[in-house]
């Protein structure tokens, strides 16, 4: 295995130094890919700081253009590269990097392995109670309007076998922001991932302001209407063609 590790930033350079660190220190040998969109905290810079261990790399985007894309552009690192398997996480430590281990473990036997909340040893830390509901509701709606399988749908913490992301390179994807975890997840399943989970505690950020708007939520639903159209039709054209 080679694995790397694709961080997406916006105003983390109170985090990402210690995170970089700490994921530098574990015994799998991992590279770390920072996405940074150009953060005015001076996040890109202490990250370029740490290239010369020659196990972090850096991708410069010129203005804060979205999650989703920020996914793909570390993907498209990584893969260039050829790091199998792949892991995305955040950078401010509601994903904690000892987690990490197990989920590389995992992905041996799963196309895609996912850091649930919400499966038995999971859960929840200094996380309000309107930002646990709203994310109860939206995998709940995820789950049962598109039939997916995972239990924890809008999860970021994520090892993709290197197959899959390059499936989901060539692939259509047309979310950008959070809800873009959600299309991920419906592509993959379409293409026949299989997907396993692995309990982990998320923990509310440390440091910084959360990057999760009411237009964000707003664009998730979206998201997941457009994609319930795309099902039932697809599932139409399915049985004129039987």
């Amino acid at each position: 295995m080679r694995p790397a590790v694709v961080i997406p930033t916006y105003n983390e350079a109170d985090n990402i130094g210690q995170l970089i660190e700490q994921l530098l220190a574990l015994p799998q040998n991992l590279h770390v890919v920072v996405v940074d969109d150009s953060s005015p905290d001076g996040t890109g810079d202490i990250v370029e700081g740490l290239g010369s261990t020659g196990r972090v790399s850096l991708v410069r985007r010129p203005a804060k253009l979205g999650l989703g894309t920020a996914h793909l552009a570390g993907f498209a690192e990584a893969a260039r590269e050829g790091f199998d398997p792949i892991l995305t996480m955040d950078a401010d430590f509601s994903h904690h990097p000892l987690e990490v281990p197990e989920m590389l473990r995992l992905s041996h036997g799963f196309d895609i392995v996912i850091g649930s909340r919400y499966v038995p040893g999971g859960g929840t830390r200094n996380c309000t109670l309107a930002r646990r509901v709203l994310s109860r509701i939206a995998n709940q709606v995820a789950r049962t309007v598109l039939s997916l399988r995972a239990t924890d749908c809008t999860a970021g913490f994520r090892c993709y076998r290197k197959t899959v992301v390059d499936n989901l390179l060539r692939a259509p994807i047309v979310a950008n922001g959070y809800s873009f975890l959600v299309e991920v997840l419906y592509q993959a399943q379409r293409q026949g991932c299989s997907v396993g989970e692995v309990p982990i505690l998320f923990e509310d950020r440390r440091f910084g302001t959360s990057k999760i708007s009411r237009q964000e939520v707003f664009r998730a639903a979206a998201t997941v209407i457009r994609l319930a159209l795309l099902r039932v039709r697809s599932v139409r054209l399915t049985e004129v063609a039987s």
